[in-house]
């Protein structure tokens, strides 16, 4: 970091969120036009997310589709989310 003279302060995680992994991503629906998330965890049925969720947060095989206690909806890709989260 240039011009910085000291290490920026660290930050840890603390917050509780719901995760699925994503085993796969494809078009579905009556109309083949919803986006649909197949979870890797066995149990778990395939779910669409819209269009704008896709282009804001470009989801992918193997990452985490993340749900926060305020309903806001990520995605986070697999190293980070499992560097940060434990399954309670």
């Amino acid at each position: 970091m240039t011009g910085v003279g000291i290490e920026m302060p660290r930050y840890k995680s603390h917050k509780v969120v719901w995760a699925l992994k994503i085993k796969a991503i494809y078009r579905g629906g009556d109309d083949g036009e919803q986006i649909m998330i197949t979870p890797a965890e066995s149990g778990y049925a395939d779910f669409s997310v819209d269009a704008a969720y896709v282009n804001k947060h470009d989801p992918r095989v193997g990452g985490y589709y993340v749900v926060y206690p305020d309903g806001y909806k990520s995605w986070s890709p697999a190293a980070a989310f499992e560097e940060g989260y434990t399954r309670e």
